[in-house]
């Protein structure tokens, strides 16, 4: 059971970032219509990682998301941090927010470790 589990973890990061990009497109596509499909275009990486693992791929894929999940969260940091009033929407802004942003550098995290141990 363990074996199973472990040959399926590696897979987690991957198909994390093909949701977003699915739930990206389709929030987009409610209001824009086709102009939406060029989205579909940033699961493409993950996907082949999938179906064709490629350790270069893997490895720029890794340190692209971590450098993006790093400004994410200082970005995210610094607009919770001069906000003074707290209603119960930023609340929950800061809530999801803060998960989705955590759990993206998380995960960014996990394809740099994949690809760590997959070239020793």
């Amino acid at each position: 059971m363990m074996k199973f589990i472990n040959q399926y973890t590696k897979f987690i990061p991957y198909l994390y970032f093909i949701s977003i990009v699915a739930y990206w497109f389709t929030d987009i596509n409610k209001s824009n219509g086709i102009t939406a499909y060029p989205i579909l275009l940033l699961g493409i990486p993950f996907l082949w990682q999938i179906v064709k693992p490629n350790k270069k791929l893997n490895f720029i894929l890794g340190i692209t998301f971590v450098c993006l999940s790093s400004y994410l969260i200082l970005a995210y940091l610094f607009d919770a941090l001069k906000i003074s009033s707290f209603s119960l929407t930023f609340n929950d802004f800061i809530i999801y927010g803060g998960i989705f942003v955590f759990s993206n550098f998380i995960m960014a995290l996990w394809i740099l470790r994949n690809s760590i141990h997959r070239s020793f």
